[in-house]
């Protein structure tokens, strides 16, 4: 088994981290540049620094800030929300993250996955996925836009292998299902997902105990795992993690 990623997420909003369940009923979090510092400092593998309402308010990430961030962090930094084009992309790589991450830019032009891989590379590369339960299809998630905030017709499973071929070097998966109910992810679609593809998935989306996390790695295949209320709010640190992981079996860097 390869090393897995401990990764804590900031859900940014109007400046502040943010949490809530499924986007809404947001709570404060504290300052992006002092969490993303502690989790550094703690050990964390990576940072994903996600600007939650940049898409829904068709406006660029914030550049300022990915920068502040940057400067207090000596971790790798994947940045997301409202990246349209491989200019706003080279921007933020400028800025200080090692990666960009795109959704609804990507559902709306695939192209812009190769245009970042080729003129990046697909390291730098991630698409992220907001799924949602179908309705209408058992066993089947649809792909979801804006924030998770709008359901389209894109299969997740299939959407996540064309991404591979278009040049997503990571897929950033989050079960809308789960996100911030803290009863565990959904490992039906993580392991849908890996079973797809041959490149990195990361679980996001429901980890509330230390055990969700080990079922996303063991049940799930998830090669990361991402988590945002638990850390936050100090129910556990990094090193916490990693050492359970450890006892457990899961080889993690300590």
């Amino acid at each position: 088994m390869l090393t897995k990623r401990i990764i804590p997420c900031l859900d940014v909003k109007d400046g502040r981290v943010v949490k809530g369940i499924k986007i809404v009923n947001l709570r404060d979090a504290g300052d992006p540049v002092e969490l993303g510092a502690r989790y550094s400092d703690e050990g964390a593998d990576e940072l994903v620094f996600l600007d939650i309402t940049a898409t829904i308010r068709s406006r660029e990430t914030i550049v300022e800030l990915v920068e502040k961030v940057a400067e207090n962090v000596f971790i790798p930094f994947t940045v997301g929300g409202g990246i349209q084009t491989v200019e706003q992309m080279d921007t933020l790589l400028r800025s200080g993250a090692e990666k960009v991450s795109v959704n609804t830019a990507a559902v709306q032009n695939p192209d812009l996955l190769t245009e970042a891989a080729q003129r990046f590379g697909s390291q730098c590369t991630v698409l992220a996925i907001d799924a949602r339960r179908s309705k209408q299809h058992a066993g089947k998630w649809q792909v979801c836009v804006k924030a998770g905030s709008e359901p389209t017709d894109i299969d997740v499973v299939e959407w996540a292998a064309e991404a591979e071929k278009l040049g997503a070097g990571e897929i950033l998966l989050t079960s809308m299902d789960a996100d911030g109910t803290k009863a565990g992810y959904d490992n039906e679609l993580n392991k849908a997902v890996t079973d797809a593809v041959n490149i990195p998935v990361i679980a996001s989306g429901g980890a509330g105990t230390l055990e969700h996390l080990y079922d996303a790695i063991t049940i799930g295949n998830a090669n990361a795992v991402l988590m945002a209320s638990i850390t936050h709010f100090q129910n556990y640190t990094i090193n916490q993690i990693k050492q359970y992981l450890k006892d457990r079996g899961v080889p993690v860097n300590l």
